[in-house]
């Protein structure tokens, strides 16, 4: 029987939720490095018992933990997250030019074809890869030595690189994205790139309305069987494009509020779609206080809410970009983690919701693993 593994890194360490193919009764194992914020989790699809955690404090600083046993051992791996050449400036938050600072590791993607090799999405946004497991770091360095570097600007956030795509069917695209300088995308493996926001509205912070930089994109998701099409959670505006970013199109009107972090594309039905609206950008909590899962079933055409399970009074938690996944199962299970601690599966692509766990701290990220 199959089994489903469920990692969740928060404010104050990581949790390992293990279940099997029922997805009834889960199992929590944790915390992993308690009290330091651990800002992802993901195992490697390659070697599934292979995997990596993001682990930070503001005192200690940053730290790759790896585990080669499913997470029963961590060993550190390595912290040397150095910025390749001439680093220059970028913009601040008033405008005026600020030096490149390494700060923390927001995102990490184990290759989907070589088991030590693993990306690193960084704040101040920025690219690394390894190809020993972790243990060393090199940059890649044509994405903050595209010419549009030294105009990118950090959101409320950070300017942190949140989102890395792999390509499925070539090895050679990764599409990433940036709070608050938009999405990029390279076809050469890393070494040139593109901006791919044509399309984007941002005209609270850019006059321009054909800006090619400077949009605070939340969150991009793919479906493995159509790489060509994207989806997007951006700072207001739910997004589609079918052209792997080149152009995308608005699918986020019918929503009660189209401001939201995560998103993410059922396992086996490349048309339906998932997301979390909240208020708005200064009121991080649904509307009305009611907890509810949108999903579109026609690739963002319609939405309809997904509440049975889910509290619909009184509920003012926020889920975050990297709190969403969804397993390869049949039927596909979707999960997601709030900011109040909870940790909430549908073994049924939605319609029904559990909470797997309760009362954990802050959840920063959620993935899922579907294991035989």
């Amino acid at each position: 029987m199959s089994q489903v593994r469920v990692l969740v890194g928060t404010r104050k360490g990581a949790f390992v939720l293990t279940s099997d193919a029922k997805r009834e009764k889960w199992h929590v194992d944790g915390p992993h490095f308690a009290g330091w914020e651990i800002f992802h989790v993901k195992g490697s699809p390659v070697n599934p018992e292979r995997l990596y955690a993001s682990q930070h404090t503001e005192w200690f600083g940053q730290l790759i933990q790896r585990s080669d046993d499913g997470g029963k051992t961590w060993e550190p791996v390595d912290n040397k997250f150095a910025y390749d050449g001439t680093t220059g400036t970028h913009l601040w938050y008033d405008g005026t030019p600020h030096p490149w600072e390494f700060k923390r590791v927001w995102h990490i993607e184990p290759s989907l074809s070589e088991p030590d090799t693993v990306y690193a999405g960084v704040e101040d946004a920025a690219l690394f890869r390894s190809t020993d497991g972790g243990k060393s770091w090199h940059e890649l360095t044509g994405l903050r030595g595209h010419g549009s570097g030294k105009y990118w600007q950090p959101g409320a956030g950070g300017m942190c690189l949140h989102t890395i795509i792999l390509d499925p069917t070539n090895p050679q695209r990764i599409i990433v994205a940036i709070s608050a300088a938009g999405a990029f995308r390279s076809d050469d493996g890393g070494k040139s790139w593109k901006p791919i926001n044509n399309g984007l509205k941002s005209p609270y912070v850019l006059p321009d309305p054909d800006a090619a930089v400077g949009h605070c994109v939340h969150r991009i998701a793919m479906h493995p069987a159509r790489p060509n099409v994207l989806f997007m959670q951006k700072h207001w505006d739910v997004m589609r494009s079918d052209d792997a970013g080149d152009n995308w199109v608005d699918v986020g009107e019918s929503l009660p509020s189209d401001f939201g972090f995560p998103i993410d594309v059922h396992s086996h039905e490349p048309e339906t779609v998932y997301v979390v609206p909240i208020k708005s950008d200064s009121e991080h909590y649904p509307p009305d206080g009611k907890l509810r899962v949108y999903r579109s079933r026609t690739g963002g055409n319609d939405w309809e809410a997904l509440t049975n399970g889910l509290p619909q009074k009184n509920c003012y938690v926020n889920v975050l970009r990297n709190a969403m996944c969804v397993d390869k199962l049949d039927p596909c299970g979707v999960y997601f983690g709030t900011t109040g601690g909870q940790v909430y599966g549908s073994p049924d692509g939605g319609d029904h919701w559990i909470p797997l766990v309760r009362d954990l701290p802050a959840v920063l990220s959620v993935e899922v693993q579907s294991l035989s």
